[in-house]
């Protein structure tokens, strides 16, 4: 039997083990959430590429499948946030994750329902914002992270954020073990959050072949590109990215158009709520025209890699650890083998603190 590490988030939360499994777009399913929660860890089902209906069904396979508390991510800025936000408290889904802030109210409204509130955050100003409003615990990824992600380091964002605010920090960007959950403990975290880690496991829906294609890189192997969507957003280096870097402008501008009017077809979303939403994302963050277009490339390109399963034709979020996985175990034999050897190394270095104290002596 594994051992625990009891922390803050565990605590608050009411899991068994300080490990998240982020809420990836089209990799974060109810499979992948309920093995998570079942192994004792945190599952986060990550609905921006989900319509309402498919979110509602996918919560309902997810509490079929585990008795354990789970969360759901939500983009503060969509249009249907609210709607919802209502349908988590409605389902008493145990946390609300967010990739943006959520408005004070939004918080209020999801903490008077229970709820747990747990938005990621890039920036030590961000943190003690959302904590002013009422958050939980906060999310804190590092450039090393995969997807969008910033310019600074986990070793060097984590510490500015916990010199920052109170409540429990979950560190993200860079995870992949537990030496990793033990240095995080070290800092000062409540636990850590890992995405490419999980997309790698038995129980991810991304096919075998990508998952190969994914195990057969090295640590030199991402890319921050701004090409995807406008934003930074760490991928496989593929060789769809790299024409995307050598592409000109409108040609990003021609495929971003041709695929949002895909996404739409897919979703059923009308014009008018594509348009609201990019509107809200402009405003939510501080985005030009040019970057909330290219955004609209986001969803199908990943899904065509992470679905489709053609890497040819999308793009693969990754985060650095990429380069060093090489191996697909099941959800629960991850959080284990974490969980045991965070513990092996907190009581190594804890003998080394009693052999100088014998020292001194």
């Amino acid at each position: 039997m594994t051992g625990r590490l009891h922390t803050p988030l565990t605590e608050l939360v009411g899991i068994e083990h300080p490990v998240v499994q982020t809420g990836m777009g089209w990799v974060a399913g109810p499979s992948l959430v309920s093995a998570t929660a079942n192994a004792g860890g945190l599952g986060i089902l990550a609905s921006a590429t989900m319509t309402f209906a498919e979110l509602e069904a996918a919560i309902a396979k997810t509490k079929a499948q585990t008795d354990k508390p789970f969360g759901v991510n939500i983009r503060a800025d969509a249009t249907d946030a609210t709607e919802r936000i209502d349908l988590l408290i409605r389902e008493k889904v145990k946390v609300a994750s967010f990739a943006l802030a959520p408005k004070q109210d939004l918080i209020a409204k999801l903490k008077d329902a229970g709820v747990v509130v747990i938005p990621s955050i890039g920036a030590a100003k961000h943190a003690v914002k959302v904590a002013s409003w009422g958050a939980d615990a906060v999310i804190v990824q590092g450039g090393e992270g995969g997807g969008h992600t910033g310019p600074v380091a986990t070793t060097l964002l984590l510490p500015s954020v916990l010199d920052a605010v109170d409540i429990p920090v979950v560190a993200a960007g860079g995870f992949f073990d537990g030496r990793g959950l033990a240095a995080a403990l070290a800092y000062g975290a409540a636990g850590v959050a890992m995405g490419t880690r999980f997309l790698l496991t038995q129980e991810s829906s991304v096919p075998d072949a990508v998952k190969q294609e994914y195990l057969s890189k090295q640590l030199q192997d991402t890319v921050v590109s701004l090409k995807v969507d406008g934003m930074p957003h760490r991928v496989l280096n593929t060789e769809l990215v790299q024409r995307l870097e050598n592409s000109g402008r409108w040609r990003g501008f021609a495929a971003a158009v041709s695929n949002a009017a895909r996404f739409k077809s897919m979703t059923g979303m009308k014009w008018s709520t594509m348009v609201k939403d990019g509107l809200a994302m402009r405003k939510a963050k501080d985005l030009s025209w040019s970057q909330v277009i290219m955004a609209a490339n986001t969803p199908m390109l990943l899904r065509a890699g992470l679905v489709e399963g053609n890497t040819h034709a999308g793009v693969l979020a990754a985060g650095q650890v990429t380069g060093i996985i090489d191996d697909l175990p099941t959800c629960k034999e991850l959080i284990d083998h974490v969980v045991a050897d965070a513990l092996a190394r907190i009581e190594a270095m804890s003998a080394l603190a009693d052999q100088a104290s014998a020292t001194q002596s």
